[in-house]
This record gives structure tokens, sequence and C-alpha cells, in this order.
């Protein structure tokens, strides 16, 4: 209770921009290893392509966990932060593919199309409005394991829709263009690694912000949060439609990728809903580092089972989910906090 009506004070003293300059400028002073960490990995990661080339097999691993990152800090805004567990990754990450595609084959926006700024921004705002849509209803009455169902219910729902409106979405099949402007990598591998520190930014913005001391005090707290003054579905509402923003661009980028948008690929439930959610209970749910730990892990350990177990693997997620629950409650990075306590 201390602890919420705390970060509802904060929520007031951090209300102006020279409030939150001066949290993320004391917060950076605070954790300047990690900020010289954090800088010279992108400056290696970046290094990476001209040193072993950009046809590696390490050049497309290392752009799958850096968009395994950026969906990961999408997902965890909404189910770390905010508290609230969405199963719906999915269906946003589908959006923002199908959006980019249909944008494409259309020629809506007159413009170049294969990695065009303007048709990825627009790709992460449809899946915006489609958390807008979803998320009034679900998360102003529903809470809990109801609110991860209604947004798995919802993500079934547009699966079906997609399924059903052949003629505009390509039904099973999909929809796909000419993958005439691909040559290599490289482009795919900055992007994706662009994508992932610009997540990690807007979150480590947020959390220094008036929204992310509300929905901190939402996620430890939502009655005492409301009774002083929170007003609850405000908050929920902007992260969640920030979260699915971050989660849809990636949808776009994995379409430039593929060059095909279908159901099977994009609404994978195993490695668009079900990945993200266990890479950041691995590296730590609510943290900035976790999913960036997780990705790692995860990617890497998944990557070595589908090649030496085949489609036995699942088994191995199924068994490292119970160890983590287990074990590591708090996730990786959650054990730099015990282990300096002690």
């Amino acid at each position: 209770m201390e602890n919420t009506i705390k970060s509802t004070n904060q929520v007031i003293d951090t209300e102006d921009s020279s409030g939150l300059l001066k949290s993320i400028l004391r917060t950076i002073q605070e954790n300047r290893s990690y900020v010289i960490i954090g800088i010279l990995a992108i400056v290696i990661f970046s290094m990476v392509p001209p040193m072993i080339g950009v046809d590696s097999f390490y050049i497309y691993f290392l752009f799958m966990v850096f968009l395994y990152i950026a969906v990961s800090q999408g997902w965890n805004l909404i189910g770390g932060f905010t508290g609230q567990l969405s199963l719906g990754t999915h269906a946003f990450f589908a959006l923002g593919g199908y959006t980019t595609a249909l944008i494409w084959i259309h020629d809506i926006t007159h413009t170049w199309y294969y990695f065009d700024p303007l048709v990825m921004f627009l790709s992460g705002v449809v899946p915006a409005i489609f958390a807008v849509f979803i998320g009034i209803p679900t998360l102003s009455r529903l809470k809990g394991d109801y609110f991860a169902f209604g947004t798995l219910a919802a993500a079934e729902v547009l699966k079906v829709v997609i399924l059903r409106t052949q003629g505009f979405s390509g039904g099973q099949a999909g929809l796909s263009v000419k993958g005439e402007g691909f040559t290599d990598l490289g482009l795919y591998y900055y992007t994706a690694l662009l994508l992932a520190v610009l997540s990690v930014l807007v979150l480590f913005i947020i959390t220094k912000s008036r929204i992310g001391v509300a929905i901190g005090a939402i996620s430890e707290d939502e009655t005492s949060a409301s009774s002083h003054g929170i007003n609850i579905l405000k908050y929920k509402l902007i992260s969640f439609i920030i979260s699915s923003f971050i989660i849809g661009i990636c949808g776009s980028l994995y379409f430039y990728y593929q060059f095909i948008v279908n159901p099977s690929s994009m609404m994978d439930l195993t490695r668009w809903m079900f990945y993200p959610l266990l890479i950041c209970i691995l590296g730590g749910n609510g943290t900035i580092m976790g999913p960036i730990i997780g990705s790692f892990i995860i990617y890497s350990l998944f990557t070595f089972a589908e090649n030496v177990m085949g489609r036995v693997h699942p088994m191995l997620s199924g068994l490292i989910i119970i160890l983590v629950m287990k074990y590591l409650p708090t996730g990786i990075w959650g054990l730099k906090e015990k282990i300096f306590r002690r």
C-alpha cells in the first residue's frame, strides 16, 4: 500500500517534461556502467556484418534475436510493467504484416514501399487502432486470466476474419509481393537492430515518465491506485496501444523478410505469442533487460532444439517454463538483486 501511495505521488512529481528529463538523466547517471555496456554492444553488433559477411547464418540468427527483443519489449510493456497478461501478441504482429502487404499491393501511399518508413509507421498504427477496439471492452471489464483469454479470443476472431475474406486478405494462402528489392540480409539486420534499440529506449523513457509510474502503481495494486486518483482504464489503454504499435512494426519488418503474409506464418501461436511471453518470463518480467537476455537465450536454445530434436522441441519449452516458474520466479535479471542483497 505504501509503495502504491509513493507511486501515486511520483505521478504528480513527474508530470512536467523537466521532471521527466531530470529523472532520465539521474537514472543514466546512477547506471553509467550499464549505459556504457549498452553503447559498446550496439557498436559491436553494428560491426558484425562487415566482419563475417551479410550472408552468414549468424546474421540471420541475430536478425531474429533483435526482432524478438523488440516484440518482447512490446509485450513486456503491457504484460510486465502494467501487469495485464495479453495473449494477443500474434494478432498485432500479423496486422502489422498484413497492413504493409495491403498498402504495397494496392499502391495506397504511392511511395517506394520496400522498407518504407511511412508504411512501417502505418503498420504500427493499424494494430494500435485494433488495440483500442478490443482494449476498451476488455481492459474495463476483464482482469487477470479473463483479460488474457479475452485477448486470445480477439486474436482468434481476427484469424477467422482473415481466413474468410479471401478476396481481401488472400485467405489461407495469404498475400505476397515480388522480392525484387532483396539483395542480402544486411538491411534487415540493421533495421532489426534499430527496432530493438528503439524499443528499449521507448520503454526506458516510459518507465521514467508519468505513464510509467502510473502503470507501475496499477500493476502493484490496482484498487489502491484507483482510490488515489489514477485513471486505471486510461493508463492501461495507453500501455496497450504503445505495446501493439511496437509489435505491429515488427510484423511489418518480418513481412519485408518473407515477402508473404498468411495466417500460418504471421499468426503462429508458438513463435509470436508463446515465445515473447517465455522470453520475458525467463529474462525478467517487468524489466528492461529481461527481454534482451531472454531473447538471446530462448532463440539460441530453440534454434539448437529444432535442429537436434525436431518436432520434439516444444517439450523443451514446457520444461523451461516449469523450471523458471519454480526456481527463477523473477527471471534471470532478478538474480542480480538477490545476489547484491547478500
